[in-house]
């Protein structure tokens, strides 16, 4: 619609939320590096050897640590909701405009 013109003034809301991929990432290392203690605190089977009972138990380990990460991201991101704020947005209308 080329001839209607945006409102001066628009009602938004202002929020801090949480970044997604950081927690992934971030959660996913930490379950990457908790795995790897886990698993080398005890004797690998030597049939299997050390690559492969890390690589089974990385399954589980990081995956479980991404899941938590993202429910305490959601967590945030609900309280985050709550603490909105509402503003004013005025638009400057500018000479070439």
């Amino acid at each position: 619609m080329p001839g209607k013109r945006p409102a001066s003034q628009q009602k938004v809301s202002i929020r801090r939320s949480p970044r997604l991929s950081a927690f992934v990432v971030v959660f996913g290392l930490v379950g990457f590096v908790g795995t790897l203690i886990l698993t080398s605190l005890y004797d690998a089977d030597p049939s299997l050897g050390f690559a492969t009972l890390f690589a089974y138990f990385s399954l589980y380990g990081i995956t479980g640590s991404i899941a938590l990460g993202i429910v305490l991201w959601l967590i945030l991101d609900l309280r985050s909701k709550k603490k909105a704020t509402d503003a004013v947005m005025a638009r400057n209308n500018a000479p070439g405009d």
